[in-house]
């Protein structure tokens, strides 16, 4: 048994665990559809486990927030990043949600 929530829903379940500045507005919105289409194209249902969200995923404001945690030469492009794990871009900026590796 599953309930669809909606994007109000998943930012309180965040808020309710003391993670809401985990991510950017902007930045967990693209988490939320991401997930949605994953769903959608999996046929799978996610169970919202919002802790897991957190240690699964990282938002990063561009490459340079991004070189800080790995190594610039390893992936010095974004298409790189892309090569080696999931990455979710921000529409409207150069931010992106990597699956962590």
């Amino acid at each position: 048994m599953y309930t669809t929530i909606t994007f109000c829903e998943f930012q309180d379940a965040f808020e309710n665990h003391g993670r809401g500045n985990q991510f950017t507005y902007e930045g967990l919105k693209a988490l939320y559809e991401y997930l949605g289409e994953y769903e959608d194209e999996c046929g799978e249902t996610i169970e919202l486990d919002v802790i897991a969200l957190c240690c699964e995923y990282s938002e990063y404001e561009d490459l340079d927030a991004f070189w800080e945690d790995y190594d610039k030469e390893d992936y010095p492009t974004l298409e790189d990043i892309q090569d080696e794990t999931c990455v979710i871009e921000i529409e409207g900026s150069d931010g992106f949600i990597i699956l962590s590796f």
